[in-house]
C-alpha cells in the first residue's frame, strides 16, 4: 500500500470520523431511539463516525462536490497538518520488516512458541527472531497476529535502543 492510499485510509477509519466529531459535540445534537440513549451511545464511535459521514454526505447533496470538499477540508485541517503519511498507520511487523530491509538485513522469522487455553479464549506465545542481530523476543496474545506484533514491537525497542 502507497502512503496515499494509507492516509486515505487513516483519515477514514472510524477513530477518525468519531474523534473529529466528538470534537464537534456532534453526539449531543443525534436523535436516539431509548436503547441507545441507555447504553450512552452518543459517545459510541460508530455511531459517532456514522453521523458525520452522514452529515458530509447531506452537504455533498445539497450543495455538491465543493461545498462538500470545503467541510472536509475544514474538518480535517488539524489532522492533515499533523499526519506523517510515511509512518501512518504501518503495524509494528511492517515497520520492522522495512527497518531490516533498509539495512540490508535478513527478515525475522516468527514461530509460534505457545498455544494456552479454551478454543474460545486461547493465549498465544510467539517469538520474533532476528538471527544477523541476534535478536529474540517473545510476544503474547489472543491471536497469533497479535502475538506477532508485539514481538515486532519488542524486537524494534531492542534495535533502537
Amino acid at each position: 500500500e502507497g502512503d496515499l492510499s494509507r492516509l486515505r485510509a487513516q483519515l477514514g477509519k472510524e477513530s477518525s470520523l468519531s474523534e473529529i466529531a466528538l470534537s464537534l459535540y456532534l453526539g449531543d445534537q443525534l436523535k436516539l431511539g431509548e436503547g441507545e440513549l441507555k447504553s450512552a451511545g452518543w459517545r459510541r464511535p460508530s455511531i459517532l463516525a456514522d453521523a458525520l459521514e452522514a452529515i458530509i454526505g447531506a452537504v455533498y447533496l445539497d450543495g455538491g462536490f465543493s461545498a462538500a470538499e470545503t467541510v472536509v477540508l475544514k474538518l480535517y485541517q488539524d489532522k492533515l497538518q499533523t499526519i506523517d503519511p510515511k509512518v501512518i498507520d504501518k503495524d509494528a511487523k511492517s515497520q520492522l520488516q522495512e527497518y531490516l530491509q533498509g539495512k540490508k538485513i535478513d527478515l525475522p522469522e516468527y514461530n509460534v512458541v505457545q498455544i494456552e487455553g479454551e478454543a474460545h479464549a486461547q493465549s498465544f506465545k510467539v517469538e520474533c527472531v532476528i538471527k544477523q542481530l541476534h535478536i529474540t523476543t517473545l510476544g503474547e496474545g489472543s491471536s497469533r497476529r497479535i502475538a506477532e506484533q508485539q514481538a515486532a514491537l519488542l524486537a524494534m525497542g531492542k534495535i533502537t535502543q
